[in-house]
């Protein structure tokens, strides 16, 4: 399943997230460790929906990278 990742640069390292797997989040010293980490994270956390009986979240979103004249 392919899944949309935010991935953020924050003041202490990076951050990452799902808007498809809402709760679902990561954090690392770098880039590569936060995207290692939520793909370890979604893994786990759709592992846990299937245990529980839960329906596997849809992928719905998509990211887009538009350039804004200012």
């Amino acid at each position: 399943m392919k899944l949309l990742m935010i991935v953020e640069e924050t003041s202490t390292g990076w951050s990452a997230w799902s808007p498809d797997l809402p709760g679902c989040v990561a954090t690392g010293r770098t880039r590569d460790d936060a995207e290692a980490e939520m793909a370890s994270a979604a893994r786990f956390h759709m592992e846990g929906l299937r245990d529980a009986g839960e329906p596997l979240p849809t992928s719905r979103s998509y990211a887009k990278v538009v350039e804004v004249a200012g």
